[in-house]
């Protein structure tokens, strides 16, 4: 896929900001809260909006929304350990990976079918991460151990990766029918 016009790029980025602040921070409560949309959000970001820079503004909002969450909204600061540090390259992951496999992105089933792989993959590998950090760096567990974050990763790892697909797969969806829309509309104005 080419690289996107300034005017669809900050659309796709005031989607992905607003999508993250709607579902990463608690503000509507409980009963309304949409889960993380995060991982989504990078791997989105890489495949779409590609730059570096834009990489550290998501980072940095991200870390913002918790520093707030924690701060003013109640939430919990159990997963702020030196682990936390990790969310970097679990982010990190997610978006290269999107910029990685943009090139290959196109409007065909079978270029969709790749990204939800890959996204699949840098998923995985993301929450490994992240996971695998807390787990072994975040000193919450007294005697940590093989077997336990085993068990642990296969408690958490299938929610969040599947949490994650399924608003990457939502956005291919949506990736499609835009394209399709827009194929539709040129060959209409061809015609008239």
């Amino acid at each position: 896929m080419k690289p996107l016009s300034r005017p669809s790029a900050i659309a796709v980025f005031v989607a992905l900001l607003v999508w993250m602040l709607a579902t990463r921070f608690k503000h509507f409560g409980d009963v309304l809260h949409l889960p993380d949309a995060s991982m989504a959000v990078f791997f989105l970001g890489g495949l779409y909006l590609r730059r570096h820079l834009l990489f550290g503004v998501f980072m940095a909002l991200a870390v913002v929304l918790d520093w707030v969450s924690i701060s003013y909204a109640g939430v919990s600061d159990f997963c702020v350990t030196v682990a936390y540090s990790f969310l970097l390259p679990a982010y990190a992951v997610l978006w290269y990976a999107g910029r990685q496999y943009a090139a290959h992105l196109q409007g065909s089933a079978g270029s969709l079918i790749g990204a939800f792989g890959v996204a699949l993959l840098a998923a995985t590998l993301s929450f490994a991460i992240s996971n695998g950090a807390f787990y072994w760096f975040g000193g919450r567990y007294a005697a940590p151990h093989v077997s336990e974050y085993v068990a642990r990763l296969w408690q958490w790892g299938p929610l969040f990766v599947r949490t994650t697909l399924s608003y990457i797969g939502a956005a291919l969806v949506l990736h499609k029918l835009l394209g399709w829309l827009m194929q539709s509309h040129t060959h209409q104005g061809v015609q008239a």
